[in-house]
């Protein structure tokens, strides 16, 4: 029998030395004169585990990790082809417990297929949604998908269903269905894992949402640092189209539905809808005012459903599981599961999938393993750079839209991004207004030029100037911001920056200069 061995080329794995691991075992395997094929899959999130080497023995995948290029002939010596032990050896990799504990639902192919095998994702549910939403009524596939209570994934949590009814009962020859996966916020990174894990599922979220509106054109538009995700999504496109899952007529369907691969130049700006709808028109990335909405008025003037990769990559499962089943996970307004993203300075780094509801401390501590420097944890950016940071007083949060704003965050796209006690916060809420500043577009007065004066207010307070009449200022400038910006990078831009100031007030009263004696 054909031995399998996986190897990721996410990549995370791939940064991690993924490539010359396969170089080894590809070497391992011809000297041995061993029967053996690799596949190269996605990654299964548990990053500081990369690269993850894998090996099927009797239908079970028996894990090794970190593996380096040096590991590998003393794996073979070992005994890796049945799974034999090693210092490296994991055992049964769905038995980790970062693992066995998660709830996979959109992620549930993610590291455990080959990621441009249409056989694979068939063989593991693949497709069943969109076969289902071929024989319903496209109001039935809107009411399923409110149903379930999917919100956005991006960051706005606003209610997907909504957002394709609207475009559903707009009026319009043309319709489209764009894929934001802009993914641009610090310690984010699950489109980009779908996009190079699972890209099929991405695309049957894009032809169901076809389906549902009437949109018969998608496209995905990302960012030029991401190629490997580019790669893969353009070849399963291709893969997508040969098979007849898009084109003129959707799995035999009569329904029309195709898409194409955009690549942005990576202004985090363009993750703003309309910002993101201009440079896809071939236009400069700034901010539309709304209205008209985009569900009325969006790519090329027609009504356009503007969703992220993973609230469509999420649409799948609901089709062939039923609303009430993914409705039944979560909290509160908060249904289904959310891709948690842990980061920063923490000791399991990864991707979690579970149903809404955790705690932040939970998160943090039980599942991130604590600070990978092990000292102790003095905040938690949710939400990208434009998050608020949180103090362990507020680790009893749970992890939910409404509960998240209760407290002055935001989930965003549900990066968690931790910090220890080294770190200064009157710093990090001086690189908010300067990653502001950096990444406007400078269409709206408040985020132009507040972002600008907040770096100045910023390095003033730091330098001992004033710091009680510029910690004022500081916060007016906030306001300012917060309510007066054209789009979320000036408006949410003050989340940082006041939760910094509110819950590490410390960090914000440097010793006032002295005056050099005449």
């Amino acid at each position: 029998m054909t031995l399998t061995i996986y190897i990721p080329r996410d990549a995370a794995a791939l940064s991690l030395g993924a490539e010359k691991v396969t170089q080894a075992v590809t070497q391992e395997i011809a000297k041995r004169g061993l029967d053996a094929r690799i596949v190269r899959n996605g990654s299964r999130g548990m990053f500081w585990l990369e690269p993850l080497v894998e090996v099927e023995i009797d239908g079970r995948r028996i894990g090794y990790g970190p593996v380096k290029a040096k590991d590998v002939s003393a794996l073979f010596d070992a005994g890796l082809a049945e799974g034999g032990e090693h210092p490296l050896c994991l055992g049964e990799v769905e038995n980790l417990p970062f693992l066995k504990e998660q709830t996979r639902l959109t992620f549930a192919r993610c590291g455990i297929t080959d990621p441009l095998s249409l056989q694979d994702y068939e063989a593991y549910g693949g497709l069943k949604g969109l076969r289902r939403a071929i024989d319903m009524a496209a109001g039935d596939i809107v009411k399923d998908v409110t149903d379930s209570g999917l919100r956005g994934r991006g960051g706005a949590g606003f209610p997907t269903g909504i957002k394709w009814k609207t475009v559903l009962d707009a009026p319009g020859d043309r319709k489209y269905i764009v894929c934001n996966a802009d993914e641009g916020d610090s310690g984010t990174f699950a489109d980009r894992m779908i996009m190079e894990g699972d890209p099929f599922v991405l695309i049957e979220g894009m032809a169901i949402a076809g389906l549902a509106t009437g949109a018969t054109k998608g496209f995905v538009y990302t960012r030029s640092e991401y190629p490997h995700a580019i790669a893969a999504m353009t070849e399963a496109v291709e893969i997508a189209r040969k098979a007849g899952i898009l084109g003129a007529s959707v799995l035999g369907s009569g329904k029309a539905f195709d898409m194409e691969i955009r690549t942005g130049a990576g202004a985090y700006v363009c993750g703003e809808e309309t910002a993101l709808l201009n440079s896809l028109e071939g236009k400069r990335g700034i901010v539309r005012a709304k209205p008209p909405l985009p569900a009325h008025k969006g790519l090329f003037n027609c009504p356009t459903v503007i969703n992220n990769v993973i609230s469509l990559a999420s649409v799948p499962v609901i089709l062939d599981k039923g609303a009430a089943f993914y409705r039944d996970f979560g909290m509160g307004r908060s249904r289904g599961t959310i891709p948690l993203q842990i980061a920063g300075n923490v000791k399991h780094g990864g991707l979690y999938e579970t149903a809404f509801g955790l705690s932040l401390g939970d998160i943090v501590d039980r599942i991130g393993g604590g600070t990978a420097t092990g000292r102790p944890v003095k905040a938690v950016q949710v939400g990208g750079p434009l998050g608020a940071y949180f103090p362990r007083a507020l680790f009893d949060t749970p992890f939910d839209y409404e509960a998240f704003a209760a407290k002055d965050g935001l989930i965003g796209h549900a990066g968690i991004v931790v910090f220890d006690d080294t770190a200064d916060m009157l710093k990090q809420a001086r690189f908010a207004m300067e990653f502001c500043a950096v990444e406007s577009c400078g269409k709206c007065t408040p985020c132009r030029i507040g972002s600008t004066r907040g770096v100045e207010t910023a390095d003033k307070i730091a330098q001992g100037i004033e710091p009680e009449k510029n910690r004022v200022l500081l916060a007016d400038l906030c306001n300012t911001m917060k309510f007066g910006s054209l789009c979320a990078l000036g408006g949410f831009t003050p989340y940082p920056v006041m939760s910094a100031m509110t819950h590490f007030p410390e960090d914000f009263s440097p010793a006032p200069l002295i005056e050099a004696a005449e």
